[in-house]
């Protein structure tokens, strides 16, 4: 049996605001070792990279040491691409500027690729999940905020600064809803995210008091994008008329991205894709009637394909391939 190559696998890390996961990935995309631990422990930086050195060695072993391990990718809120740092990031305790990846090469011994959560995922889009073989298209995560990772002529957009891509932020409604975190009005991740959802269920509900919905049934509180989709999936008319409304926003927003980079697809992925077509009906409507006629009817709107538990870790894995051979 003929041995096997050096370096087949990468370690891929995505860094959240409250856990960090990690995996080890083949060149297949198939996650060989996976583990976690918690973002929110440590005060600093060294004693996080110490606390993952230790969880990541179980890992290291179980392919066969450090010598086939290709490098370390990490996906992370404000991570820079260019400098391998992670910058001023609101959601973790680390502050200021941190050298993430010079610190994980001084510890691991293993070339290091960082880069933001959203482009992290747009990557593994590209070489694991339904934009392989694409070269022009556009990742939209819907989670809790919303991310994007563009994608022009087969490379991903970092801009001059490495922060190219904050489709979230911008304004769709002008004067529209604050955002909190930023300080603007009518940005897109105030309406279309997991967030904007609960926001705009509030308001749907407290705009006319009398109409009956599923909705009331529970406190003000708990009511959240989850809940709006099984209100909705029960027929309910509020809970629909919340997620067309998203709809219609997020497909304006995705009209003029289309106008500004002539993408094959727009990939949409996270939490918020759960809802199916009660989402990407209005979406697509929304989108399309935005659209000049010479871009009308030629972006496909789809969903990942990717594994929502996976795709943090395959997208971050996804960078070490791409890093120059040793």
């Amino acid at each position: 049996m003929q041995a096997k190559t050096r370096k087949d696998y990468a370690i891929g890390i995505d860094i959240g605001g409250t856990n960090t996961v990690f995996g080890m990935v083949d060149h297949r995309g198939d996650i060989r070792y996976r583990g976690a631990i918690s973002t929110r422990k440590h005060d600093t930086i060294e004693p996080y990279i110490e606390e993952l050195h230790e969880a990541l060695l179980p890992a290291i072993e179980h392919v066969g040491g450090i010598q086939n391990v290709r490098g370390i990718g990490v996906g992370a809120p404000n991570g820079n691409y260019y400098n391998g740092t992670i910058e001023y990031a609101p959601n973790l305790r680390f502050q200021g500027i941190i050298p993430l990846a010079n610190l994980m090469e001084k510890k691991f011994g293993l070339p290091t690729a960082l880069t933001n959560d959203a482009n992290a995922a747009a990557v593994g889009e590209m070489m694991y999940g339904v934009a392989v073989g694409m070269k022009d298209f556009i990742m939209i995560t819907l989670g809790t905020g919303v991310g994007s990772g563009i994608v022009a002529n087969g490379q991903l957009i970092y801009g001059h600064d490495g922060f190219a891509g904050e489709l979230g932020h911008t304004i769709t409604i002008p004067g529209g809803r604050f955002h909190p975190g930023t300080g603007a009005h009518g940005s897109l991740e105030a309406y279309a995210s997991a967030t904007g959802v609960t926001r705009t269920a509030h308001e749907f509900l407290d705009k006319d008091p009398s109409k009956e919905s599923l909705l009331r049934a529970y406190p003000r509180e708990d009511i959240d994008s989850r809940i709006v989709y099984d209100c909705a999936m029960k027929g309910d008319a509020i809970s629909g008329d919340i997620f067309r409304y998203t709809g219609e926003i997020l497909g304006m927003a995705l009209a003029n991205f289309v106008m500004f980079s002539s993408p094959e697809a727009i990939v949409l992925f996270g939490g918020l894709t759960k809802a199916g077509d009660l989402l990407l009906k209005p979406t697509k409507a929304s989108m399309e009637k935005n659209l000049l006629p010479i871009f009308q009817n030629k972006v496909k709107l789809v969903f990942s394909e990717l594994k929502e538990a996976d795709a943090a870790i395959l997208g971050a894995s996804a960078l070490v391939w791409e890093l120059k051979k040793d």
